[in-house]
């Protein structure tokens, strides 16, 4: 058989003239040389072990994040409650008042403003303040509200100043009457000539019926001031004394905290309107 040319492929079914190795000293393809890598991540075929994804750490610390701040807020709404509490207590003791005062801390967080020793702002609530305003007939104010802003606090939380204050009274005509002499009625009245605001007073004096409109006043930062502005001519001259006695009244409003006034009036359909307001105010001690 002739020799094949040098390069050519070796016919089929005998062996290459080379051996086991190819052209050039190459091996050939299948003989025993090194393998080709097997696997997406080479080696004899086997895998690497699977590497943590980031998204489940990423999850892991969120939820981590999430109950670390629930906390935060939970122990913040338990420390503002018992200030609340507290401050509440110490105004009903102080004051002597028979009605519990709501207190509520604003701003958050709470601890933070704690820590810096100043309070944003609070709201006082006293509803129903009911004080002995003399002459044995006690006053009820059917509602006070007010904010106290930048409030100081003591390092052991005894105490507590506001900068300042504001808000605002209601008494009920129903209130007033109350308040007044026995028999008397007070309602409203429109504006006098100065624009100051008036209450008309109703009663029965020794068989005789008397209207007649008054003016109401602020004094002392604590006084509500009532004054009929004269007496009807049906009423005798010589009972203008009793009557005023029975018609002219002041009441003072007890309960407040120190620094806290009535500052201005107003007469509305449902009764007096009484801003208030003050500085350095003592929300307790």
């Amino acid at each position: 058989m002739p020799t094949p040319p040098a390069g050519a492929p070796a016919p089929y079914g005998q062996p290459s003239p080379y051996g086991s190795a190819g052209p050039a000293g190459h091996e050939a393809p299948g003989a025993g040389g090194p393998h080709p890598p097997h696997g997406p991540h080479g080696g004899d075929g086997d895998f690497d072990p699977p590497r943590p994804k980031r998204k489940r750490r990423g999850r892991g610390l969120l939820i981590t994040l999430v109950v670390l701040i629930g906390l935060f807020v939970a122990a913040d709404r338990l420390a503002v409650n018992w200030l609340e509490n507290k401050a509440a207590d110490e105004i009903k003791s102080r004051e002597g008042l028979a009605i519990d005062p709501e207190v509520s801390i604003k701003g958050f967080p709470f601890l933070t403003q704690v820590l810096d020793k100043e309070l944003e702002e609070i709201e006082i609530n006293l509803d129903g303040l009911v004080t002995d305003a003399g002459q044995g007939r006690p006053v009820r104010v059917t509602e006070l509200r007010a904010v106290l802003h930048q409030v100081k606090i003591s390092g052991d939380l005894s105490g507590a100043t506001a900068e300042r204050a504001s808000g605002r009274a209601h008494i009920s005509y129903e209130d007033l009457s109350a308040a007044a002499g026995p028999g008397i009625k007070v309602s409203q009245a429109p504006k006098n000539a100065e624009g100051k605001s008036q209450v008309k007073i109703t009663g029965n004096f020794m068989g005789l019926s008397m209207s007649a409109n008054g003016t109401v006043s602020l004094v002392d930062g604590n006084t509500i001031r009532v004054r009929v502005n004269s007496i009807p001519p049906a009423i005798p001259g010589r009972l203008e004394q009793e009557v005023r006695s029975r018609t002219d009244f002041d009441r003072t409003v007890d309960g407040m905290p120190s620094g806290l006034r009535l500052e201005g009036v107003e007469t509305t359909p449902e009764g007096l309107d009484i801003s208030v307001g003050g500085s350095q105010v003592d929300l307790a001690n």
